[in-house]
């Protein structure tokens, strides 16, 4: 098994460092997959296991009823899962979205915070294999508004 650290985890920690919550990192991903910038995210912890990213409900995230569009709160949901399968998988391992599902539990508003956590081990394989991530997704008083399971798909890199 590779014990390398995920290059993601250990860019985020040094950046972690000089940014103040993530900032920078956040940045610098949401210029890698610039569609994640569209809800300005940030990501407020990244350790193997879990993702945390936060944003901030503002017009350009509303539906027509004034609360965060269904699809910002899933655009959440894969980046944290994404973020939190590089940090979690060995290096030898590669990952890619095969698919999610998704429950609207309550009206967004204001503050929102995603966890993202594997609901298995990430380990190394000779085989591909599912990985799925659970991740939840409250408001600032904690109530859960949302909740997604993001199955990805880790396979050997060739």
């Amino acid at each position: 098994m590779s014990s390398k650290t995920p290059s993601v985890l250990s860019l985020y920690r040094k950046l972690k460092r000089w940014s103040p919550g993530g900032w920078l990192f956040t940045r610098l991903i949401c210029f890698k997959a610039p569609y994640f910038a569209s809800i300005r995210p940030r990501i407020t912890a990244l350790e193997p296991g879990l993702c945390r990213a936060v944003f901030k409900q503002r017009r350009s995230v509303q539906n027509h009823i004034g609360t965060v569009h269904a699809i910002a709160l899933c655009n959440l949901a894969e980046l944290t899962a994404g973020m939190v399968s590089e940090a979690s998988l060995p290096t030898s391992m590669r990952w890619i979205p095969k698919g999610m599902s998704v429950e609207y539990v309550a009206k967004a508003r204001g503050l929102m915070t995603a966890e993202a956590k594997p609901t298995i081990p990430a380990v190394e394989a000779s085989e591909a294999y599912e990985l799925p991530v659970d991740v939840r997704v409250t408001d600032k008083t904690g109530a859960e508004v949302f909740r997604a399971t993001v199955r990805m798909w880790a396979s050997p890199r060739r």
